[in-house]
């Protein structure tokens, strides 16, 4: 854009320092205890990323126990029993309290910054994903301390982990625990989602975005679609071990396997959610040091889009050795191998743009160059593994153990610390120290091969995985050894660059604006960095518009580009459109509030209270959340504004509210139900999975079924009340509230003779859970339709008492559009249920 389109009255240096101030009164973080209700992104980001890398600490100390415990044969510095719990921790905390929450983390931390946004959609869900976070992850890894850790391992395999007393509350813990988190970790993929595609600067089309935001839009995705079905599973598993349903009992015709495909539906993608977002932050780290853009901008895309793809078709190598059929092994073994091409298509990538540029050598590429290297060669020997015949030999020893970190460590710890050394000037206005960051780099990467390189000749030696000690001359000691002397070698390199990050720097200089030369957005930020996140929301033509945009900096500096003032006092970004990025609206974005922590901490008292069973204080908890989240919802969002339009520069006016596929609420529950949707799924794939193994089929129990007439009925109710939300919406849109209220609540009434409708039918039958699996997920299918109904019948309350409080009307009506989105879905989980626990028994029988 040149000089002349831009707006004149930013030539006045005194109007753009009153712009600054208001920006930054407006934007500023709280100090003292209010400091802990900010919801800015940079701060919950940076809480995310240093509470991710406590639990990673925390994880690589007891890491540092079991190879200590393994040094030599025979050794009883750790007890059978506690080695279990720290063997168990250590997977957990390091999959579901690192690997993955490390990755939102960063992203929240410097995505609208690289789109250029002042902030996320929605502030406050990161801020109440964070508070679940570390409340479930301090609750998880705590129970050690108090000798109730789970120790079934990582993956929790049925049937021992189900018999509760042999486990001990270990394993509720795991399971509710981490259900809670997941609830983070989703909320979280909502919101990156949400402002990847809609928060993008005018003219950043889609084909225009950074590589790290489109890894980013394919991870939160495939956490969509990964996480819903251990979701899935840990409702079967817990009602289990709760109340006696036998889904894992082969006695009552369950069966241990399902647990397993449904947690490697989720386990093998997490692979790729954890190593993508990884090779992202090599995306923006490569061009960066080779001084040009990436080559085969394009190909880097499909092999992002395809990885994610294919992660979710190779979950079956995780179970070669369970006796599945010949067709499925050469199946899942074919795809295993086929996911090494997009792979190769990253990391071919990389070299390339290399080779072309002219590389500028230090400490974020020596991380980066040393990740490539371990990465390839855990690759290598994961195309090894996914080879059945090969696998039925290693599976369950240390060859598994070896291919597993090579692949994580190299693939994503590595990357992770060369972005810490390339954001650090970003996030803390100052560089890390080179010389400390070397030492990191060759003490990490030396103690790693020396721990991880011996373990692939133990384990094609025998020794097998989760074992506690073993006995002398069998060929393990003296690797055994080696492996525990690098296992310290690498902490030390851990503990350098931690003091690196952590060392007092106050003394220090500021670093240069853009002190690595790189092109991307985030890189327009001032040192010291200001809390507005963006001067202005600029417009964007190229990839790197700081190396390709001529007198980009200076325009944005003085404010020449959309949003430069904040008049009002309100926290604003632009809206875009998905595909071409047209601005379509001026949000406002809520501001700091205790709220989300409050909120937070009441669902996780429901969780923990049911960990122990403590019913009354889970239903009082639930309750409590219930209010908390509704208060939350009612004060900071679809707050009608003061006008309808306003001026954002550039002779450009946007709406302050917009409703239905036009705002971000409707995005964000949209996507919240693909998810939801997935979990469901999970649970029909439970039902056609028992279908499948029983000689007889289904139904397998006592009983035909819950029959047709009291579903049927409930179908008919369900979609009646489907209709009256949708007689609703036109009677709101049309300005009618007394028939959009009594709409609502016909809606409701309806809603509520479904679900006890559906419910009557499995108790008119006598399906009894706990006597076989087939009552017992019919049961389970139908509590989970019934409680969507439920949660219809509350948001459907919620637009009721809206429009009673005139905060829904024919103008400002987000709510009814959102509300109606989710009884879309409602209806599709209640038809599907009806004809899985009806229809279907009727066709086969």
């Amino acid at each position: 854009m040149t000089d002349a389109a831009l707006s004149s009255a930013q030539d006045d240096p005194e109007l753009r320092k009153a712009q600054e101030e208001r920006l930054t009164r407006t934007w500023e973080t709280p100090r003292g205890l209010r400091y802990w209700s900010a919801v800015n992104n940079s701060e919950v980001g940076l809480w995310y990323t240093a509470t991710s890398f406590a639990f990673f600490l925390f994880a690589g100390v007891l890491g540092l126990m079991i190879r200590t415990q393994l040094a030599v044969p025979g050794n009883d510095f750790l007890s059978a029993t506690f080695y279990n719990q720290v063997f168990t921790l250590h997977g957990t905390a390091m999959m579901f309290l690192f690997a993955v929450p490390i990755f939102e983390a960063v992203a929240i931390l410097i995505l609208p910054e690289m789109l250029g946004a002042r902030d996320l959609p929605f502030p406050r869900l990161s801020s109440f994903g964070y508070w679940c976070f570390l409340i479930g992850g301090v609750f998880v890894c705590g129970s050690i301390f108090f000798n109730a850790a789970p120790d079934g391992g990582w993956f929790m395999y049925p049937p021992l982990s189900t018999d509760h007393k042999q486990t001990g509350i270990g394993a509720d813990v795991w399971l509710l625990g981490l259900s809670f988190i997941e609830v983070a970790s989703i909320a979280a993929a909502v919101e990156l989602i949400v402002g990847t595609l809609k928060c993008r600067p005018p003219g950043m089309r889609i084909n225009l975005m950074p590589l790290y935001s489109w890894y980013v839009l394919v991870v939160a995705a495939m956490i969509l679609f990964a996480f819903p079905p251990l979701i899935a599973g840990d409702i079967l598993f817990e009602m289990e071990r709760m109340f006696d349903w036998p889904f894992f009992d082969p006695k009552r015709g369950g069966d241990p396997l399902l647990w397993q495909h449904l947690f490697w539906i989720f386990g093998h993608p997490e692979v790729y959610i954890v190593f993508l977002p990884a090779i992202a932050l090599l995306a923006m780290i490569v061009p960066t040091f080779a001084q040009r853009p990436i080559l085969g901008y394009s190909w880097i895309v499909l092999a992002a889009v395809g990885t994610g793809f294919l992660s979710f078709g190779l979950w079956v190598h995780h179970m070669f050795t369970t006796g599945l059929p010949s067709i499925s092994l050469a199946f899942f073994s074919a795809a295993s191998e086929a996911v090494a091409i997009p792979t190769g298509v990253q990391i071919f990538v990389f070299l390339a743009t290399l080779l072309a540029g002219r590389v500028v050598y230090s400490v974020p590429m020596l991380f980066a160059i040393g990740a490539l290297g371990i990465f390839v060669f855990g690759g290598l020997t994961g195309v090894m593994v996914a080879l059945a015949p090969f696998d039925w030999q290693a599976h369950d020893t240390y060859f598994v153990v070896a291919h597993l970190h090579y692949t994580l460590v190299g693939g994503m710890f590595f990357p992770l610390i060369a972005g810490v050394y390339y954001f650090y000037p970003f996030v803390k206005d100052r560089k890390l120290s080179d010389r400390l960051g070397k030492w990191g780099f060759w003490l990490m990467f030396i103690g790693f091969n020396v721990t991880f390189l011996p373990m692939h000749i133990t384990g094609l030696r025998g020794m097998p995985r989760r074992v506690f000690t073993y006995a002398e001359g069998l060929g393990f000691d003296a690797l055994n050894m080696v492996s525990t002397v690098g296992a310290f070698i690498f902490a030390a390199g851990v503990l350098v660059v931690t003091w690196d990050v952590l060392r007092p720097k106050g003394k220090e200089p500021y670093a240069p604006r853009n002190p690595w030369n790189a092109g991307t957005l985030e890189w327009l930020s001032e040192n010291p960095g200001k809390e507005w996140g963006v001067r202005t929301v600029p417009i964007i033509s190229t990839r790197y518009p700081l190396w390709q945009q001529p007198n980009f900096l200076r325009d944005y500096d003085e404010g020449r580009f959309y949003l430069p003032d904040a008049q009002e006092g309100k926290r604003e970004t632009l809206i875009t459109s998905v595909l071409d990025a047209r601005p379509v609206q001026c949000l406002r974005v809520p501001g700091n509030s205790f709220m989300p922590m409050g909120a937070a901490v009441l669902t996780g008292g429901a969780f923990i209270a049911a960990t122990f069973y403590a019913w009354t204080l889970t239903i009082l908890f639930s309750i409590a959340a219930l209010a908390a989240i509704v208060t939350w919802l009612w004060r900071g969002t679809a707050v009608i504004p003061e006008k309808a339009e306003k001026d954002v520069g550039l002779g450009l006016s946007l709406p302050l509210y917009v409703s239905g596929p036009a705002s971000v609420g409707w995005w964000a529950m949209f996507i919240t139900m693909i998810g939801d949707m997935s979990a469901f799924a999970s649970l029909i794939f439970g039902y056609f999975f028992y279908w499948t193994i029983h000689a007889s089929g289904f139904p397998g129990g006592p009983g035909a079924g819950p029959g047709l007439m009291w579903p049927g009925l409930a179908m008919a109710l369900g979609l009646a009340a489907w209709g009256a939300m949708l007689a609703a919406r036109r009677a709101n849109a049309a300005d009618r509230p007394l028939s959009f209220r009594l709409l609502l609540l016909v809606a409701i009434g309806l809603a509520v003779a479904s679900g006890a409708a559906l419910l009557w039918g499995p108790h008119a039958s006598g399906l009894d859970p706990k006597s076989h699996v087939y009552p017992a997920t019919v049961w389970v299918i139908a509590i989970w339709t019934a409680v969507h109904l439920g949660v219809g019948v509350i948001m459907t309350l919620y637009c009721f008492a809206r429009s009673l409080g005139g905060r829904l009307t024919a103008a400002y009506d987000i709510d009814i559009h959102n509300v109606v989105l989710f009884w879309h879905f409602a209806l599709i989980t209640l038809g599907v249920t009806v004809a899985t626990l009806s229809l279907f028994p009727l066709a086969v029988r």
